[in-house]
Order: C-alpha cells, then structure tokens, then sequence
C-alpha cells in the first residue's frame, strides 16, 4: 500500500485469527427516553475513532442485559479462535452452542456496567474476549478502565468543605439508574457519604433524571428540605443547565451565595455561566484506554488483565467560593448577663 503523505497509514488489526476486524460496543442509552445523552455519544465517537488506529470497525449495541437480541447477534452462537466456547452437548462439537451462529465481532467492549451485571457474566462464563469500561467482580478477570468516582465524589466534598461549607447536598443520576446498581451512580453516593461522615456533617443525596427540567426539580427539593443548604456536589452533567436555573429561581448567585462542583466533562463544565469547578471525565482518554486493553487481549488472551483507575485532579474555574451563610440560618450569638447598677 502506497503512503499518502499528511494521511495515517492504519494498523493492521490483532493477528487473532478473528475474521470480522470489528469490535462491538455493548451501550445501552442512559436517558428514560433511550436515547444517547450528551456524554455518552463522547464515548462512542471516542472509542470508534480509537479503533480506527487499529484498522477495527465498531458496531454499537444498545444492549443492557445478556438476552437482548444484538447482544445475541452481536456475539452469535457459534465458534471463534482464542476463546471457545464450553462443550454444548451431545449431538454438539468441542466448541460449539446452540444456535449455532458466527460472531459479528472479535472483542466486545462494555459500558455503564452495573455491580450485577449478566452481559459481563455471560461473557466472562463463555470466555469470549471483552473488556469493560466501569467495573464490577467479574470484570477483573478480562481487564477494565474506570474513573474513581468515589474518590472524586470525596474529593469534591472535601473542596467544599476547605471553603467553609458545612451544608452540602448531592446531585446523583436517576432512581432508575442507581436503582438497577450501575457503578458510577453506587460509588458517587458512597464516596460523598462516607467523605460528609468523617467531617462530622449530615449527608443529603438526591436522584435525578438527566434533563434540565429534572435539575430546577431537585433544587426545589434541597431548599425545602434545608433551606441553609449553601454548595452542592453533582455528577449529573445532563441536569447542571437546570441546577444553575433553579439556584437563579431561588435568588442564589453562584458562587456569591451557593457553590457548585462536580465530575463532568470539560466541554459542558465550560459550557455553563459561571464554569463548573469540577473533575473532568477524561472521554476520549478513557475510550483511548479501553481499545488498547480490548487489542491487548486479542494479542495476547492468555495475558494478565489490566484494570486502570483513573482519578483526574479537580480543575478549578468560577463556580465555588468561600460560604456565606444563609441570612438567619445560624444561630443568634449568646451574650453574657451583666448586672448593672447605676
């Protein structure tokens, strides 16, 4: 092949004796409506973009369980090289299911894993090659990028808390999210929990969905749960736009009168008036990462897996400042009794 001077000369993809060139991308949509938020379509452009270094295709699946039927095409029923399947039984060869299809992919790359997750244990049972970004038991023994969003959630309360705050709330994800255990979701709240206990304050987490609406809602929950709430730690990305409008609403400057901070994306961190204070989701770095563990395994099954935890530092721009307190929230200071005689 000759060389286009200015043009990449793509990779050759892992000699595996795979014969899709194609990686699948296991995605189910975050929003209520299935539909690919903001974020999530960073994702994807990032790790197909990634696998194009490698000569790879990328075929994206919406799937969230191991039954859904492109999970089931994605992977099919039959034989692939360095990694086959368990014996199928009887009228059935060494390596062989039922159903008997040809994989569409080589490797399979999972995202918004949950804590039980039956795609990443289907997988991990049959030992077809995957990786997953996020993490949960059974994805250690493939290999996994993920954001400490524990320690960032913790961290993020600890900022706060440097500048005076002593009434900090949490902004999660949806119900429908943390209650069906995806990681991200479990950890923020477990990492903001844990960081509020140890400083002796009293935590406060609330769901919510991912839409602007949903973000002026939970302010109005907060004030009215404790109206001398002065910050808030969110890592709802998709609802910052209705955080600011409903803190506006309620006649809070940000950051005269009520800080925000939270993990989000640099782009939409920057995107808002006054810019977020945050830990920045590293997309593209991540989706970066995860290719390279997926061709890794490729290369080399029989390799140790890889797990990289990622925890960027929080960069500091314009929407957290020293705590004012709510007018009237703090108690009156107490004056000694003097007795007079004039």
């Amino acid at each position: 092949m000759a060389e286009h001077p200015g043009v990449p000369t793509p990779q050759r993809p892992a000699d595996t004796g795979g014969r899709t060139h194609t990686l699948g991308l296991l995605y189910p949509p975050a929003d209520r409506n299935r539909v690919y938020t903001t974020m999530q379509l960073a994702f994807i452009g990032g790790v197909a973009e990634a696998a194009a270094g490698y000569g790879y295709d990328l075929l994206l699946s919406p799937a969230d369980t191991d039954d859904d039927p492109s999970f089931r095409r994605m992977v099919g029923e039959g034989r692939w090289p360095d990694g086959p399947w368990r014996t199928g039984g009887e009228g059935r060869e060494e390596g062989e299911r039922p159903g008997a299809g040809v994989p569409r992919v080589d490797g399979v790359i999972v995202m918004e894993v949950r804590r039980e997750d039956n795609r990443v244990g289907h997988l991990a049972e049959v030992g077809f090659p995957f990786v997953a970004i996020g993490r949960n038991p059974r994805a250690d023994a493939a290999g996994w990028v993920d954001l400490d969003f524990a320690g960032l959630a913790s961290a993020c309360v600890q900022h706060l808390a440097d500048l005076g705050h002593r009434r900090i709330a949490f902004v999660n994800r949806s119900e429908r999210l943390f209650d069906s255990g995806y990681g991200f979701a479990r950890l923020g709240d477990e990492g903001y929990t844990e960081a509020m206990t140890k400083l002796g304050l009293t935590p406060r987490a609330y769901l919510c969905d991912d839409d602007i609406v949903s973000g002026q809602e939970v302010v109005e929950r907060i004030l009215r749960d404790d109206p001398a709430t002065t910050s808030l730690v969110t890592q709802n990305e998709a609802a910052l736009e209705g955080l600011y409008r409903g803190l506006t609403r309620h006649g809070r400057s940000v950051p005269r009168d009520f800080s925000v901070v939270g993990v989000a994306a640099s782009p939409w961190a920057e995107q808002v008036s006054p810019p977020l204070t945050a830990a920045d989701i590293p997309a593209k770095e991540m989706s970066r990462v995860a290719v390279d563990l997926m061709v890794e395994r490729l290369r080399s099954p029989g390799s140790d897996p890889r797990r990289v935890l990622m925890k960027p530092l929080i960069t500091l721009r314009a929407s957290t400042g020293r705590c004012r307190p709510v007018p009237g929230s703090e108690p009156e200071p107490e004056f000694p009794d003097f007795d007079l005689d004039f």
